[in-house]
């Protein structure tokens, strides 16, 4: 089916596949402007940014494997290497799945895409949090597309990994962070997070605790 794309990626042309997608205008405002509509959850939102294109906040569904292997290929290599820290053509079909088939009460991912219905809609951000075995503790990863970037949607999902690290009354969240993101780490280290030694070369690792935390809302069940 053929992808209605303007409405996630904006108004200047590239082409993959034959068809036009776009990037925001040049010289166009990216400031953190958007507007955001609950719907009925805190995991499911509208949202307007400034320019007026419209996305959806919302779980990831089985269905959005493919726009996801498509929406790879848009990334730049620096995009890649900021979240895999290597330089990568494609994604794995193991990955894509374990990334769209959440584990139940162990991963939670959230993701940033155009208002049409899963499988149709090209994704723009993902969100994931994946608890680590054998512990209260769960690891972060973020990537938001630079055709949405600047718009405040990164703060947007940490905050919501964030929350729902403590509505399941997890101990602490953590995430490896390179060197030379300068931008993740300043969005953490906002957010709360320290900064700590990583088992990895050229990364920082960036931990929130939360196991002192009062938390009034009961612990809620994993997304179905």
């Amino acid at each position: 089916m053929r992808r209605r794309l303007e409405p996630l990626l904006g108004t200047a042309h590239a082409k993959v596949d034959n068809r036009r997608i776009t990037a925001p205008a040049e010289g166009a405002s990216t400031g953190p402007q958007m507007k955001r509509y609950r719907l009925g959850s805190p995991w499911r939102q509208r949202i307007v940014l400034d320019d007026q294109r419209e996305l959806l906040l919302r779980p990831i569904e089985p269905a959005d494997a493919d726009a996801i292997r498509e929406g790879f290929v848009l990334l730049n290599p620096e995009e890649v290497r900021l979240r895999y820290q290597h330089p990568m053509k494609s994604l794995s079909e193991d990955y894509l799945h374990q990334l769209t088939h959440p584990r139940r009460g162990r991963d939670f991912v959230l993701v940033i895409a155009e208002p049409l219905p899963p499988g149709e809609a090209l994704i723009g951000a993902v969100a994931r949090l994946s608890q680590v075995d054998g512990t209260r503790e769960a690891e972060f990863a973020i990537l938001v597309s630079h055709f949405i970037s600047g718009q405040g949607l990164g703060r947007l999902l940490m905050r919501k990994l964030v929350a729902y690290a403590r509505r399941r009354k997890l101990d602490a969240i953590h995430g490896d962070v390179l060197d030379d993101n300068t931008p993740m780490l300043q969005l953490v280290e906002a957010l709360g997070f320290r900064r700590e030694p990583s088992e990895y070369t050229g990364m920082t690792r960036v931990r929130l605790v939360l196991a002192q935390e009062h938390v009034d809302a009961q612990p809620q069940g994993p997304l179905s």
